[in-house]
């Protein structure tokens, strides 16, 4: 079987990180007989210029056809001072409704080479293996109603509204259930249950649908304890899964305890585990163009979508060895460069994963 990915580049380094991570599917084509065809749309920014839209309609209906999407970044300074309802964050977020890509799985593991790149001390988080499931397309960030309204005595008020079906709270907790049971098992549920009664029904939702995975153990944790707990001691966690706002901030912290963002893929799964891939990293302007970026979480994020969207683990796993393989060598771009190291352009980095594949 043939499999379809639609490729979205984005803008700021987006194409370039991509770039790389077409190569190393190319190396799994011509070498490993992976069976693939590649389409290219317009998302963000760039489709905004194009079309006046950051998701065209060509664009959505390319990934609607695609068996997964790898994407790299959307957003600019160019963009600014659009309207909020087609800055390019709109493309992304309108993918993540459309598909219905619920489940945003964002890993914080730390490579054994870069232990010392993190901030804290290298006892707190060697080893670290974080898996945070994130819910995506509900919560806060799409209740309604929202706005700025003026009120009767003309001073203006912001409101959103948070709030969560028990069906979204059930489907997310199942995802992360079904990742624990191939990790170690254990699952922390984070909230807010002791004051917004929205989290309260998270957490009798989670105690229902662990009933159908008594293998896993369901732990759980207020989201201001959580933070905290991330900084102090990382390692007692193995699956995290929060609301959609939470998770946006949890995932940021664990990601920085790696010792760069730029390290870091991720992935969004619908119900039948169909995704869009991207790095966590954004779309870094102030260095488009200059191939400086690190584009291992774009590589990285190819093997998530191996794993999770096209059943082929074996080829996941030969890519993160790769990119093992790159840091054993002491070769670095940019964020992670240490004056023991070798530093690489974007370019570079992309090549010697794809020799490391073929080895």
């Amino acid at each position: 079987m043939t499999n379809k990915i639609a490729v979205l580049p984005g803008d700021g380094i987006g194409p370039e990180i991509v770039n790389e991570a077409i190569k190393v599917l190319e190396c799994l084509r011509d070498d490993f007989g992976f069976a693939m065809d590649i389409d290219h749309g317009l998302v963000g920014g760039a489709a905004y210029d194009a079309s006046g839209s950051p998701l065209p309609e060509a664009t959505l209906s390319l990934a609607k056809a695609a068996d997964a999407i790898l994407l790299g970044a959307v957003g600019g300074y160019q963009w600014e001072h659009l309207d909020i309802a087609v800055r390019p964050e709109k493309g992304l977020l309108g993918l993540r409704a459309e598909l219905e890509l619920f489940s945003n799985l964002r890993p914080a593991i730390l490579y054994k080479q870069l232990a010392s790149a993190s901030t804290l001390k290298e006892g707190v988080v060697a080893g670290l293996d974080i898996m945070i499931v994130r819910e995506l397309t509900g919560g806060i960030y799409f209740g309604q109603p929202r706005g700025i309204r003026t009120l009767e005595n003309g001073e203006r008020q912001g409101f959103n509204t948070l709030i969560y079906r028990e069906s979204e709270i059930e489907r997310i907790a199942h995802s992360a259930f079904k990742i624990a049971m191939k990790r170690d098992k254990r699952v922390c549920s984070v909230d807010k249950a002791n004051v917004l009664e929205c989290t309260e029904l998270w957490r009798e939702v989670m105690e229902r649908v662990a009933k159908s995975y008594p293998e896993v153990t369901l732990s759980h944790m207020y989201v201001d304890n959580a933070a905290m707990q991330l900084v102090r001691a990382p390692k007692q966690f193995d699956v995290m899964v929060t609301t959609n706002m939470f998770g946006d901030i949890l995932s940021d912290c664990a990601a920085m305890l790696t010792g760069s963002i730029g390290m870091l893929p991720s992935a969004s799964l619908d119900a039948s585990g169909k995704g869009m891939y991207e790095p966590i990293h954004g779309s870094a302007p102030d260095i488009a163009g200059k191939n400086v970026a690190n584009p291992l979480a774009t590589i990285l994020s190819v093997a998530m979508m191996l794993r999770y969207s096209l059943n082929e683990a074996a080829l996941a796993d030969r890519v993160e060895t790769a990119v093992g393989s790159v840091l054993d060598q002491g070769l670095r771009t940019a964020d992670i460069y240490t004056d023991d190291s070798q530093k690489v352009s974007t370019s570079e980095m992309g090549a010697a994963v794809v020799a490391a594949l073929k080895v």
